[in-house]
């Protein structure tokens, strides 16, 4: 018996009933299987807030049982919503703000319920732990844009999983005046061009392809200063790197003339405070796959003889080094993965400190870490990207005691 095609739902208008928030920056609705083609599908909305009722717009369906679209009117709003201060930050607008139709508060709130979700989802936990506002409030934060181009060389923000680019005025996330000049300027069609501010309040503006930043950028945090190569990876918000640093050094507590792993080590921010912890006569081995950063790291910690800097993948260079006390892993968000779970607690470590981006990513490694003996003993969350449904994670894994 061959099954008849769902119909394309692109660009229907449905009115829903908005159930709970999910990873991803947008809410989960269900469709009634009574209504009109007969199906009932799960409805993946932006722009809405558990408990509402909305009248959305599909905006993408590729079949199956669910499809994605966005609230273009509030029929019975939540306690939770305000006024979006940007005026891109809507239906069809920039893809960048999830979440700045929701009061801060709450955005900690449903993040935190994300946390929950994916920890109890994938990795069979229950959590109390609540995702923590930084300082600084929830705009003018970002330190650093990365703008698109578009066919016509006008520089603005992509649209929602789009390469559509959305012309903008300012963006509110970002300290004042940081895109003055730069959004009205010409620029390659189809490039893009970073903007960013160091801890110097000097502003450095390049086109990606070719690196054409205005020199190279200062960045301060553990006591030390770094001169970052254009380009070169930092924290976006100003208090991010500073807050991970304090809780690295609590929970690795790297012991004297020990040795310690600084895996995905960027500039080695961690590795600047596990060199202090281990002390001269212990070993940190830092595994950066870029190059021009394990220069920039190994150029500003060059008193740290303790040090080893090694450059390429994690993965490929993980087996080479001496067996560790602590671990500190800042992986991409896809997160570390079965295979280098696996190396690390081959290794037997007292400690792995996890530095997540993704709370997917997180929980997924979490239970990997469970299946071999290593048990959550201890995490936090921060709010370092608000108006966005991006958080950042730190969990401290230690071996199971018998």
């Amino acid at each position: 018996m061959t099954r008849t095609p769902a119909p394309d739902w692109t660009d229907r208008v449905l009115e829903l009933e908005i159930g709970p928030i999910a990873h991803g920056g947008h809410c989960v609705a269900r469709t009634d299987p009574d209504d009109e083609g007969g199906r009932g599908r799960v409805v993946f909305v932006r722009h809405a807030l558990p408990g509402e009722r909305v009248r959305a717009v599909v905006t993408e369906d590729q079949g199956g049982g669910f499809c994605r679209a966005d609230a273009i009117a509030v029929l019975e709003p939540s306690p939770d919503r305000v006024a979006a201060p940007c005026p891109w930050a809507r239906a069809g607008g920039c893809g960048g703000c999830d979440l700045q139709h929701v009061e801060p508060g709450a955005q900690r709130r449903l993040k935190t319920a994300v946390l929950h979700e994916q920890l109890r989802r994938l990795a069979g936990l229950s959590s109390d732990v609540v995702v923590e506002e930084l300082p600084g409030g929830s705009l003018g934060w970002r330190q650093r844009l990365r703008l698109a181009v578009d066919d016509e060389g006008t520089p603005g923000l992509r649209a929602h999983r789009s390469h559509e680019v959305v012309p903008i005025s300012d963006s509110l996330l970002a300290p004042e005046g940081l895109l003055d000049g730069v959004l009205g300027a010409p620029y390659p069609p189809g490039d893009e061009v970073d903007v960013a501010l160091d801890a110097d309040g000097v502003r450095h503006v390049g086109v990606v392809s070719t690196a054409g930043h205005n020199g190279g950028s200062v960045q301060r945090a553990v006591g030390r200063e770094w001169e970052l190569s254009p380009g070169a990876f930092w924290q976006v918000h100003p208090a991010l790197a500073d807050t991970l640093v304090d809780i690295v050094r609590e929970w690795a507590a790297a012991p004297a003339g020990g040795t310690a792993w600084d895996l995905y080590g960027g500039v080695g921010l961690f590795a600047a405070v596990l060199a202090e912890q281990v002390g001269p006569d212990g070993r940190v081995s830092v595994v950066e796959s870029s190059r021009r950063a394990v220069e920039d790291g190994r150029s500003a910690l060059r008193d740290l003889r303790q040090i080893t800097w090694r450059a390429g993948r994690a993965e490929a260079l993980v087996t080479s080094l001496p067996d560790p006390d602590v671990v500190v892993a800042d992986p991409p968000r896809k997160g570390l993965g079965r295979a280098m779970v696996d190396e690390i607690c081959a290794r037997s470590p007292k400690r792995v400190v996890h530095v997540a981006c993704d709370p997917a990513a997180l929980a997924r490694d979490v239970g990997l870490f469970a299946e071999r003996g290593y048990e959550l003993a201890a995490l936090r969350a921060f709010d370092a990207f608000p108006m966005t449904h991006h958080f950042e994670c730190v969990a401290l894994l230690t071996p199971v005691r018998e």
